[in-house]
């Protein structure tokens, strides 16, 4: 048993003494701006500024498939790159759900880490006779027809998921929606101004504004919690009875075949990150709210997340 002890000891002090990789490396599957690119630079200037490691952070880019091309290259070409984190995000997970992503699954890499989070909003315009998600669920199961429903993207997208756990939690079938597939939430954001759509489905992050100066109504968040900022009064869907939850979180992976010192040596240097004030600068300087998950818990909350997508777009004719 003492031997045994010993080695465990050894072994963790092994893993926590583990060197810095020779070059640090956040791999954006992307062009520069948007998500991805944003998630990396979170990562890079906050380590830079914190001091957290000795060498810079490289951001580099690599486009195509929202993100299949970079997973299926780290996968085939650098899976044991012990510097290398990948940026992802929710609408990874809902990819991988869809089987778009190819031959690889979300058991094909290591998930690393979330360093922050959007969520999810139902909104309508700022005249509208709903004040609560509670009236508009009631009138929008009576005659689904009557509202139409916007998000930026596709039937499949996030902003579409989000208006299928809305009817569905309302007994009514997601294949039914009068869905409007939009070019973002801006364009979101006009069409419910305009009455074009009677719902918007979006982010927290960027309805804020509008509902804060009364153009728009955010009736619901789809967090765990209430938000701070602008949104700080709004209660949570589960607040008012519909138990919708939807996080956009932002976060890494890494390949497949990193050794289990390199992953954890990854880590115990986010974990001492997210508690630094630079950090926490940099976080709500991206629009991100607080979320944390790092390691094994994220990891389980990657599957999780698949499983659920992947059912929901089964029941919707997606799969």
């Amino acid at each position: 048993m003492r031997r045994l002890l010993t080695a465990v000891a050894v072994a963790l002090f092994a893993a926590s003494a583990q060197a810095a990789p020779d070059k640090l490396e956040c791999l954006a599957p992307a062009k520069p701006g948007g998500g991805f690119d944003l998630t990396c630079q979170l990562l890079r200037l906050s380590l830079q500024n914190a001091k957290l490691v000795p060498q810079p952070v490289a951001v580099t880019y690599m486009e195509g498939g929202v993100g299949a091309v970079a997973y299926n290259h780290v996968i085939g070409s650098r899976p044991a790159d012990p510097g290398l984190v990948v940026a992802a995000s929710s609408g990874s997970a809902l990819l991988l759900a869809q089987k778009k992503f190819g031959v690889h699954d979300e058991n094909a890499v290591r998930w690393l880490a979330a360093l922050g989070a959007d969520f999810g909003v139902l909104a309508v315009s700022g005249d509208s006779p709903f004040k609560s998600l509670k009236e508009l669920g009631a009138a929008f199961k009576e005659n689904p027809a009557a509202f139409p429903i916007g998000g930026g993207g596709a039937v499949g997208s996030q902003d579409w998921m989000k208006a299928a756990i809305f009817a569905k939690s309302l007994g009514v079938d997601p294949k039914t929606l009068r869905y409007a597939a939009l070019e973002g939430g801006g364009a979101v954001l006009t069409a419910l101004q305009g009455g074009h759509i009677k719902i918007g489905s979006g982010d927290a992050a960027e309805m804020g504004a509008l509902h804060k100066a009364g153009k728009i109504r955010v009736l619901a968040v789809m967090s765990e919690q209430r938000l701070p900022g602008d949104l700080a009064e709004v209660p949570t869907a589960r607040e008012q009875g519909l138990d919708l939850v939807w996080t956009i979180w932002r976060g890494f992976y890494m390949g497949p075949k990193v050794s289990e010192a390199d992953y954890q040596w990854w880590v115990e240097l986010l974990t001492k990150l997210v508690a630094t004030p630079e950090f926490e600068a940099e976080r709500k300087a991206r629009g991100l709210f607080p979320y944390t998950k790092i390691g094994a818990e994220f990891d389980r909350q990657v599957k999780a997340d698949v499983a659920r997508f992947r059912e929901l777009a089964k029941e919707a004719g997606l799969l």
